[in-house]
């Protein structure tokens, strides 16, 4: 019985660590004080509408499932007039032992960029364009 509690404890602890929090950061880094509207969701929760100001940011802060399916949706759209936009899997595990990270989001004016990574980076130099815009 004993090393069966012992068992259910370091079990436990286990998937304490896997059941662990996650975020996307997403930044307003258009010009012309264009404002950056979004609005993100999962199958549990939604994020917004909010509008961010230029050179501003939003951070979403969840924790993923135990099962490791955890994926949040967002849509982004340029003002004033909102004809740009870009709908998108903004965060996606990529497997049980993926234990998630934070999705650092940039929306510039030729397109929106990523980096995948534990913290968002100030000075990025390492983002990868993911997506360009659509129009109205």
């Amino acid at each position: 019985m004993k090393n069966f509690s012992v068992f259910l404890f370091v079990f436990s602890l286990c998937m304490l660590d896997h059941v662990s929090g996650s975020g996307i950061w997403i930044a307003n880094e258009l010009k012309f004080k264009k404002i950056l509207w979004i609005r993100c969701y999962s199958k549990d929760d939604k994020f917004g509408p909010q509008e961010i100001p230029i050179g501003q940011h939003v951070e979403i802060s969840f924790r993923i499932n135990f099962w490791a399916t955890t994926r949040f949706m967002c849509t982004l759209r340029q003002g004033p007039n909102y004809k740009h936009y870009q709908e998108f899997t903004a965060f996606k595990l990529s497997g049980f032992m993926d234990h998630g990270s934070l999705w650092d989001w940039r929306a510039r004016e030729d397109g929106i960029y990523l980096n995948k990574g534990d913290q968002h980076i100030s000075n990025p130099v390492n983002l990868q364009k993911v997506y360009d815009w659509k129009t109205d």
